[in-house]
């Protein structure tokens, strides 16, 4: 895999500034989606009461509300707060590298995995977020191996790293985990990561001067004006065509070996014995 490095551009001031923006921007929206989750559950905290009716129930006309509102009610503090780090950092690394396909992927996550909750999940009440969060960590990681470029590779590396055993959640571990939530999150996840991984530009690389060099119009084979180049064996003169027609060539005769006085017939020396 070929990764070219980053133009010496990408490191100038303005291009740092805007990529520290871009940085914040991300930040924000992944602790407003964060925040959300927590309004939530002050707001029930204030009212007295938790807010199952925004539960998904599967194949009930009270459970379509849920398609919507599931993700967002959360069982208990340690189950929001288990659900809002991943999603935090998911959505906040998502924002940062394709905030554009993210921006898509984050609602079709939502409804898709919901639907197939609806369709196939346990006759149970499933909520949280833990669907969105394995859809995201799914999004991501094949959004990298997809695009191969420098920053995505580099997201889909730390996802991997923090996040890669939830490719497991689709196993049933506990009575009382929707694992349907997590595998219809993974699927959408991949889902998106397909349809998206085109979406945003890639980041720019570093190009070689050499790449830049117009090619000469010349003919196949040709290597005029390149010095670097030897010409073709068809433009080379021999230093010697051999003899013309009608030339004879010199005989050379080699000089006869004389023997020397004592050699046998063959004229080695003789052997003493």
């Amino acid at each position: 895999m070929n990764i070219r490095p980053l133009p010496d551009a990408a490191f100038s001031p303005e291009a740092l500034k805007r990529d520290r923006r871009r940085l914040e921007t991300a930040l924000f929206w992944g602790a407003v989606f964060v925040g959300l989750l927590w309004l939530v559950r002050l707001a029930e905290w204030a009212a007295g009461t938790p807010f199952s009716f925004l539960g998904l129930a599967p194949r009930e006309w009270s459970g379509l509300v849920g398609i919507l509102g599931a993700p967002l009610v959360h069982g208990s503090l340690g189950h929001l707060a288990a659900n809002s780090a991943p999603t935090f950092v998911l959505l906040s690394l998502g924002m940062y590298a394709v905030p554009r396909a993210t921006l898509r992927a984050l609602p079709l996550i939502w409804v898709l995995s919901g639907v197939l909750v609806y369709a196939l999940g346990r006759p149970s009440l499933h909520i949280g977020a833990s669907g969105v969060t394995h859809g995201l960590m799914a999004f991501l990681f094949l959004l990298g191996a997809l695009r191969r470029d420098r920053v995505t590779l580099a997201i889909a590396l730390v996802v991997f790293f923090l996040y890669g055993g939830m490719i497991y959640g689709f196993l049933p571990t506990a009575p009382g985990i929707s694992f349907e939530y997590h595998g219809a999150g993974l699927a959408a996840g991949l889902l998106a990561a397909i349809l998206w991984r085109k979406l945003d530009p890639p980041p720019a690389v570093r190009r070689y001067s050499w790449e830049d060099e117009a090619e000469e119009d010349a003919e196949p084979g040709s290597t005029a004006g390149d010095p670097l180049e030897p010409p073709p064996p068809i433009d080379i003169k021999p230093i010697w065509d051999g003899p013309q027609s009608g030339e004879r060539g010199t005989l050379i005769r080699f000089p006869v070996e004389r023997r020397r006085p004592g050699d046998d017939e063959d004229g080695r020396p003789p052997t003493l014995h």
